[in-house]
């Protein structure tokens, strides 16, 4: 029996022209990269290198991915300068983050550091200055009832996990304070915000 003969055998040619085994072909990892590219897409916009990270966790080749990205840039699916313009936009406005702060988190994602720097841009040091004085205010209001350290303590920290230096916070603390009368500004005589 010869190799053609033995491959149709009683169950016809392999694999079968009709049926479920016809049509259950395996697909072509490019459109298995597609399809997980888009997915991500669908769900919330994405930089390049995070999509990378998520086709290299899939098992796509390196080069399949590549031609896949490379291709949803050139259509426009993919814009990294926009994605960290927005990011930047809305960390800065919504979340009140420092620029230090989003540029991490710009690098975190996969921006390069150009990109990630021309969209920073965006926030100047008087933005930068104005959020940080909106952030004191709100967290010296929400902690008026407690003593002076724990206050100064408090606020500092909470600037400092938005990337806020703490010469700056001090600053400012003692700024709102001083303008909250004689007693709010003897609540930082002799705080140090350390380096």
């Amino acid at each position: 029996m010869t190799s053609s003969n033995r491959r149709r055998g009683r169950f016809g040619t392999e694999p079968p022209s009709t049926g479920t085994a016809a049509q259950d072909v395996e697909p072509d990892q490019e459109s298995v990269a597609r399809a997980i590219a888009l997915r991500l897409l669908t769900s919330s916009a994405r930089s390049r290198g995070q999509l990378a990270e998520a086709l290299a966790r899939k098992g796509v080749p390196d080069d399949v991915a590549d031609r896949v990205l490379d291709r949803f840039t050139e259509v426009g699916l993919i814009d990294d300068a926009e994605y960290a313009r927005m990011l930047v936009r809305t960390r800065h406005a919504e979340r009140g983050l420092s620029r230090r702060a989003i540029a991490v988190e710009l690098r975190r994602r996969g921006i390069d550091d150009e990109t990630a720097g021309d969209a920073l841009e965006q926030v100047d040091s008087d933005d930068e200055d104005e959020a940080a004085r909106r952030l004191v205010r709100r967290k010296l209001a929400s902690t008026s009832g407690l003593d002076a350290p724990t206050r100064s303590r408090r606020t500092l920290a909470a600037l400092g996990r938005k990337g806020y230096p703490p010469g700056l916070v001090a600053r400012l603390m003692r700024e709102e304070l001083a303008q909250q009368g004689a007693e709010g500004a003897d609540e930082l005589d002799g705080f140090d915000p350390g380096p």
